[in-house]
């Protein structure tokens, strides 16, 4: 990818401030961007680096003005936000580096899978019977599209991807290296003499459209019905979601998390990393739970903050430790006067 600071202005709906004609190849940090490099400046903290900068163009926000002189041959790109600013220019820097359309010599594609316009098939992908993989979406190396799957159009699955018999994905989502969409949920039921029958899961999955999974989560798929994974939903990496949990639209999830079954998360939820949510719950839309936190009974009023474990209210955790702290101090004078 090579442009010029103008041609950069005139996709990110900016203003050149320098040499319109400066040239770059390559994104960078600010810290450590070399010559041909754009790099951006959104949060006013790294400013002391921009006066340091080898970058060729740097993207500010549209009222940003010097505090000193900058490096000799820096050009600025003026915009109104120059966080998204830099999200755009990913964006179109990640479509640089899509593979080619095409199936590779080594996938094996059953006869009655569709295959869409514009698609890249990698090096050992497989696709099952009645799998249906929309326009030009893209399957990495050794991703695995199980029987009777819908993968919408725009799809970017990474390495070692698996989506398992039935299971539905919409547009545009993208899933991360060796994430398993659709096994078995964990369901067992006790026998008379201590022993465990397994319970057939015949449900599927559902991950609608614009959502990303990152890597090595589990999406198991229901007993009966459906795990849906809603609209613009965001989920980190290793992130469990068990057997006909719901996750309500553009609900973003840190790592580590666990979401036992039946529970219902509602939309515009966030969720902190290594929160362990309890089976059967209602989490109201907008709740925010803060990392490690413990869910065992449903929340729900919405837009509140829960922290602890239990989770509670954070006001009501934040009165808790200054209580605990204030004992654990008492406890000590206590014993020193003891002594």
């Amino acid at each position: 990818m090579e442009q010029t600071a103008a041609e950069l202005a005139i996709l990110l709906e900016g203003s050149v401030s320098g040499n319109p004609e400066a040239r770059v190849r390559r994104l960078g940090k600010i810290e450590s961007a070399g010559p041909g490099s754009v790099t951006f400046l959104a949060n006013m903290e790294y400013e002391k680096f921009v006066y340091s900068c080898r970058a060729t163009v740097v993207v500010v926000k549209m009222d940003f003005r010097p505090k000193k002189e900058l490096p000799v041959g820096i050009t600025l790109v003026k915009v109104e936000d120059p966080y998204r600013a830099f999200a755009t220019l990913l964006d179109a820097y990640d479509n640089i580096l899509k593979r080619d359309e095409g199936v590779h010599s080594s996938a094996i594609i059953h006869p009655d899978a569709t295959i869409g316009k514009g698609c890249a098939i990698g090096p050992g992908v497989v696709i099952d019977k009645g799998a249906v993989i929309g326009n030009r979406s893209e399957l990495r190396a050794n991703v695995y599209i199980g029987r009777d799957v819908t993968i919408g159009s725009d799809a970017m699955f990474h390495s070692g991807v698996r989506i398992l018999d039935r299971c539905i994905v919409g547009n545009c989502c993208t899933i991360q290296g060796g994430t398993i969409v659709g096994s078995d949920g964990f369901g067992f039921a006790p026998k008379e003499d201590g022993s465990y029958a397994k319970i057939p899961q015949t449900g599927n999955v559902v991950i609608e459209d614009d959502c990303d999974i990152g890597a090595l989560c589990t999406l198991d798929r229901a007993t009966l019905g459906s795990t849906i994974i809603r609209n613009g939903c965001k989920l980190d990496n290793l992130i469990q979601v068990a057997h006909n949990v719901v996750i309500g639209e553009k609900t973003v999830i840190a790592a580590q998390t666990g979401i036992a079954g039946s529970t219902t998360i509602g939309s515009h939820c966030l969720i902190g990393g290594q929160v362990g949510i309890g089976g059967h719950l209602k989490i109201a839309n907008g709740s925010r739970i803060a990392a490690k936190s413990g869910v065992s009974a449903s929340l729900l009023h919405p837009k509140g903050t829960y922290q602890g474990n239990p989770a509670m209210p954070i006001k009501a955790f934040q009165r808790f430790q200054i209580a605990l702290r204030k004992l654990v101090r008492a406890e000590r004078i206590k014993e020193k006067e003891n002594t």
